[in-house]
């Protein structure tokens, strides 16, 4: 796979994840708390889990061929050409509550839940 450089003006294919406001500015936080604000937010589904598919969140300084980028408020969410079909209109959020704190990912193409999460068909 290419890497793409920092600053590599060629235009980056989009996606359709969206990232809510709350998620971007805890995103940034950790990023600006890291002293890392050159990495890049990465939204990945890998094989694994109960129905086939698990997803992957963590952030990465690499741009690799095939990725689709999208720009919230400054932070970058990248997803590679595999996961993208997966996660087209899926939003992620950041939460905290009394019940649950981090992030979550709510995606309309999900066709049910098992005791891991979500299943994909």
């Amino acid at each position: 796979m290419t890497t793409i450089a920092a600053g590599d003006t060629t235009e980056m294919p989009t996606h359709e994840v969206q990232l809510t406001d709350g998620a971007a500015e805890k995103v940034h936080a950790l990023l600006v708390q890291e002293g890392r604000e050159d990495l890049r937010l990465r939204v990945a589904v890998q094989p694994g889990g109960c129905s086939g598919l698990i997803y992957q969140l963590y952030f990465d300084e690499r741009v690799l061929d095939g990725d689709a980028v999208r720009d919230f408020n400054g932070v970058e969410v990248i997803v590679d050409r595999m996961s993208a079909p997966y996660l087209t209109g899926a939003t992620v959020d950041f939460e905290d509550s009394i019940e649950k704190v981090g992030f979550t990912i709510d995606n309309p193409n999900a066709a049910g839940s098992c005791a891991c999460g979500d299943s994909f068909h």
